[in-house]
C-alpha cells in the first residue's frame, strides 16, 4: 500500500457556499432579466455550472454566462462561504496518518483555489473542472485511495478510480440514496471521518 492520498469534493462536502452562490446567480438573473429560482439552484449543487445554466438559458448563452458567473464569483460567493462541520478536522486526520490531501471538484480551479486560500485549508493540490467519473482521472494521477463527496457523481468518480467512496449526507442527496448508489460508507457529516479513517488505515496495514 502506497502513501495515503485522500481526495475531497468541495461544495457541500468541505464548504457550504450556498449563500454566496445564490448571490452570484441573483446577479445573473438581474443582468439578463431571466427569472431564476435561486433557491432551487443552490439546493442541487454538484454538477458542472454549465449544466445548471443550460436549464435557464438557451444553448448559445451558456458559455458567455458561465464566463460572467466565474468573473463575479470571487467577490460575491467567496466571502459568505463557510466550512462544513468537521472539515478542518477531516483534513487534519489525513495529516496525522502522514497522508496528502487533494481537492477534486467540478468548480473552476481558480475559484476553488480562492476558497481554499480564503478558508486556510491545508490541501496539497486543487483540481477543478471534473465531474462524476471524470474525477477518476485526477484521483488516479494522484494515487488517491479514498474520495469523499456528497453527490452521486462523487461516488461514480471514486468507483471509477478504484478508491474507497466515502459519502457525506451534507449535500442534496439523501443518505439512503448515497448508499444505494454504492458508497462504501455514508457519514452524516465530516465529523465522523477521522474515526472512519483510523479504522480504514488499521485495516489496510
Amino acid at each position: 500500500m502506497g502513501d495515503l492520498v485522500v481526495g475531497f469534493d468541495l461544495d457541500m462536502t468541505l464548504i457550504d457556499g450556498r449563500v454566496g452562490i445564490g448571490a452570484a446567480w441573483a446577479v445573473l438573473a438581474e443582468e439578463t432579466g431571466v427569472a431564476i429560482d435561486v433557491d432551487l439552484v443552490v439546493s442541487r449543487l454538484g454538477p458542472p455550472l454549465e449544466q445548471e445554466i443550460a436549464v435557464w438559458f438557451p444553448a448559445d448563452q451558456v458559455v458567455p454566462l458561465a464566463a460572467r458567473y466565474r468573473e463575479i464569483y470571487p467577490e460575491l460567493a467567496v466571502p459568505g462561504t463557510i466550512l462544513l462541520p468537521g472539515a478542518r478536522e477531516a483534513i487534519a486526520a489525513v495529516r496525522r496518518h502522514g497522508g496528502r490531501v487533494i481537492v477534486v471538484t467540478a468548480k473552476a480551479r481558480g475559484n476553488a483555489e480562492v476558497h481554499v486560500r480564503h478558508l486556510g485549508l491545508a490541501v496539497d493540490d486543487v483540481v477543478g473542472g471534473l465531474w462524476s467519473d471524470g474525477k477518476a482521472t485526477a484521483l488516479r494521477e494522484h494515487g488517491a485511495s479514498v474520495y469523499v463527496g456528497d453527490h452521486l457523481g462523487d461516488i461514480a468518480g471514486a468507483r471509477a478510480a478504484g478508491a474507497a467512496s466515502v459519502a457525506v449526507a451534507t449535500g442534496p442527496i439523501a443518505a439512503a440514496d448515497l448508499r444505494a448508489a454504492g458508497a462504501d460508507v455514508v457519514l452524516d457529516d465530516l465529523t465522523g471521518f477521522p474515526a472512519w479513517l483510523d479504522a480504514f488505515q488499521a485495516a489496510v496495514r
